[in-house]
């Protein structure tokens, strides 16, 4: 946090702040009434205990996405931190270790190659216990580590049968070296791609069997109840944070994992009691023994607000969130695309036409813009100025992606996306009140804009 406006990195606040927000893709403020919502539940004279509090939590969120009940969930303090807790859920399955495959680490965080090669991330960890980026977390034994672009080098999203195939190159490679796959997948990334589809995926399952373990990285939490028990019914671990769609403060998450995968995990590495609570795990896990009784209570306020922003959002009619979004890409085509003359990057869901092919719902929510034809917009590396430049002056947007290319070098871009607070605050408007809002908002953010980059006509 920064002493001089009370910021974080990622330009948000702890409180509840007005400005025009569409930042959803990489970092939401707290909203209004999640912030009322803390204050009443740390008034209460009857607070309960941490343990009790993460259980609490843990039924809400599998009654919010209608899961299971043997579904496991175990919280962490960060999309980066659930790493771990993939590497967890399949450590000691194979004599040789873990060939973990990530799936567009550009599009997904930077943090996680080292989580994900087990080794910790950052100089101190989520129990404030001073740490060694880079460093091996003892216990996780040997894990080896790769890479698959989910783009081109042009920047243009592999298909879903690309995907798989370079998957499946990765699994043979691990069963050669007599080790288990940890193979991600991506729902919803930082640009909203999904890979990959369902039927590749099924057909993968079918052909290594026990010899691989799917995780879903959805930490965007662009993600339907119905996407997720497809994932759960398949035997995948489900990645999700609470701080990007969700809306909730930076720094907080829980994974979904199958039942027959927690069972099957062998005792949690020692090295994790410097990064988890006991609490944060299900009672049940093998080895959960090994970790301290501590608190983290800044983690739970921050699930409890990302548990608050979900319920609210999941008591919304599909239809009424089906015309929301209709709305936001109207809005967005009239107020910002067509007058500004910048362009959507599309998704891998459409043609080479461009035309849609089956796009999901929840990846409805965001767009990813190619400004580099404005001025001072051309490069990635304006565009992150003029993103940091916007942020300061009262309009916040999802950072720039490397998705754009540009003689050589990586183009502009900038994210605009809805956030579940934001729906909730129009589940009481009509349409029209919507588009009038949207038109207020999006109309705005172009002003920003053609201000910004007039200066460099």
């Amino acid at each position: 946090m920064r002493a001089d406006n009370g910021l974080n990195k990622y330009h948000s606040a702890p409180y509840p702040r007005d400005v025009v927000a569409y930042s959803s893709s990489t970092v939401s403020d707290i909203s209004g009434p999640a912030f009322a919502h803390l204050l009443m539940l740390e008034a209460a004279q009857d607070r309960v205990g941490y343990a009790d509090q993460l259980d609490g939590l843990r039924r809400r969120i599998k009654a919010a996405y209608s899961l299971s009940s043997e579904s496991e969930i175990v919280f962490a303090a960060s999309g980066t931190d659930l790493e771990y807790v993939a590497l967890a859920s399949v450590h000691g399955r194979a004599a040789g270790g873990i060939h973990n495959v990530l799936l567009g680490a550009d599009e997904i965080g930077s943090g996680c190659i080292h989580s994900a090669h087990g080794r910790y991330f950052a100089e101190a960890t989520a129990l404030g216990i001073p740490s060694t980026p880079r460093e091996d977390v003892v216990g996780c034994g040997s894990i080896s580590l790769v890479d698959v672009p989910v783009r081109c080098t042009e920047g243009v999203a592999c298909s879903s049968a690309e995907i798989a195939q370079s998957l499946a190159s990765e699994i043979e490679l691990a069963k050669a070296s007599q080790r288990h796959a940890l193979v991600h997948i991506v729902h919803g990334s930082k640009t909203g791609l999904v890979l990959p589809d369902l039927t590749d995926l099924d057909g993968l399952q079918a052909r290594y069997g026990e010899h691989a373990t799917f995780v879903v990285d959805a930490c965007q939490a662009r993600i339907t109840s119905a996407a997720i028990a497809a994932y759960v019914e398949r035997g995948c671990i489900v990645l999700l944070t609470g701080s990007k769609f969700m809306g909730a403060p930076p720094f907080n998450g829980f994974a979904v994992v199958p039942s027959a995968v927690a069972t099957r995990a062998s005792p949690l590495p020692n090295g994790f009691a410097q990064i988890f609570n006991r609490a944060e795990f299900p009672e049940n896990w093998p080895g959960v023994g090994r970790l301290g009784e501590g608190q983290n209570r800044s983690l739970a306020l921050r699930l409890e607000a990302a548990v608050f922003e979900l319920e609210r959002f999941q008591r919304i009619a599909p239809d009424q969130v089906e015309m929301m979004i209709a709305a936001f890409d109207t809005v967005l085509q009239a107020e910002i695309i067509e007058p500004l003359g910048v362009k959507r990057v599309l998704p891998n869901f459409t043609s080479a036409n461009g035309a849609s092919l089956n796009l999901p719902i929840e990846m409805r929510t965001l767009a990813t813009l190619d400004v580099s034809m404005l001025p001072g917009l051309r490069t990635f590396d304006e565009a992150q100025a003029l993103h940091k430049e916007l942020a300061h002056d009262g309009v916040r947007l999802g950072q720039p992606v490397k998705c754009v290319r540009q003689d050589g070098g990586w183009g502009g871009t900038l994210r605009v996306g809805l956030s579940m607070p934001i729906m909730s605050a129009w589940a009481a408007m009509n349409a029209d009140e919507i588009e009038r809002q949207l038109a207020s908002d999006l109309g705005l953010i172009a002003e920003k804009l053609r201000e910004k980059t007039l200066t460099f006509a």
